[in-house]
């Protein structure tokens, strides 16, 4: 008897690379599976499944999560800078580039 099989993608992105694989695998694959199979994480060792988040079409996910036919596994990379701290200074600059404007007699913002 035959298993039954299903096609899923696997991503991985770094700065000036991208990967993208397609995979046959059993039905009842897992997240952790598919990537341990996949062949990934001897490509890219700075994959640490322990700290790394992963995610199914952007949605977070867990590595015993089951899959289904279509998939796309997402590893992705620690962020660098908290969004929310980044977006904090973001617009302290922008409130102090429109001061500054103000100030010498252009925007009346």
């Amino acid at each position: 008897m035959v298993e039954p099989q299903i096609t899923v993608e696997i991503v991985y992105a770094k700065p000036g690379e991208q990967a993208l694989e397609q995979l046959r695998v059993p039905a009842d694959a897992t997240v952790g599976g598919v990537i341990e199979q996949s062949g990934f994480l001897q490509r890219f060792p700075e994959i640490d499944l322990a700290s790394n988040k992963v995610g199914v079409f952007g949605k977070a996910t867990t590595l015993k999560a089951s899959l289904h036919d279509g998939d796309r596994i997402e590893i992705y990379r620690p962020l660098i800078a908290d969004p929310k701290e980044a977006r904090k200074k973001r617009a302290a600059e922008g409130k102090s580039m429109k001061k500054g404007a103000r100030e010498q007699g252009g925007d009346n913002a």
